[in-house]
């Protein structure tokens, strides 16, 4: 699950290292995983009698951790999703990147996004509405002294793939393009 190989944190040690509340936080928020306080309890439980070695142990544990639903969809999928999020930090790097690339911007550049995951789109939506916004202080200051925004959205709703261009391109259903432009001069 580790996009680096170099890096020495890996699933093994969220999965035999994280004390359930931070199982159940990373379970919640990474993978949606309307079952994470259950999966993190057997999680633990089974980690007092041995580690848990390998992908195929973790997910036979999460199949006996959950209620049978009728679904396509692998019930450990969402925790493995979870789980890789948090060892290779996605999330957070796409935060830092676009935190980079808006620090770049000069008066009227666009930037646009295209994000093929509704937790990146999440993080992507914040941050350009959090740029765009005229204040940012808390209701019970009497003078704003914010910076005056930074963008100006382009497109208050994600772009997303017609029918058409999902059906000549089944991988573009999950595709939501985001754009903004800078309204400030840096520097």
């Amino acid at each position: 699950m580790r996009f680096d190989k170099t890096n020495v944190f890996s699933a093994y040690d969220v999965v035999n290292d994280y004390n359930e509340d931070d199982l159940v936080r990373i379970f919640s928020e990474y993978g949606e995983e309307r079952f994470s306080k259950r999966i993190a309890k057997k999680i633990v439980e089974t980690r007092k009698l041995k580690n848990i070695e390998t992908t195929t142990e973790l997910a036979d544990l999460i199949v006996n951790a959950t209620p049978r639903i009728k679904s396509s969809i692998h019930p450990a999928t969402r925790v493995f999703q979870a789980i890789r999020i948090e060892v290779n930090g996605e999330l957070k790097n796409v935060k830092n990147a676009l935190e980079e690339v808006l620090a770049l911007l000069d008066f009227g550049a666009i930037i646009s996004v295209i994000s093929f995951h509704s937790l990146e789109d999440r993080v992507v939506k914040h941050l350009f509405k959090y740029h765009s916004m005229r204040c940012h202080c808390d209701k019970s200051q009497m003078i704003c002294n914010c910076p005056p925004p930074m963008l100006e959205l382009i497109n208050k709703k994600p772009i997303v793939a017609s029918d058409e261009e999902i059906r000549e391109n089944p991988p573009s259903r999950s595709a939501k393009l985001r754009a903004a432009r800078c309204i400030v001069k840096l520097g």
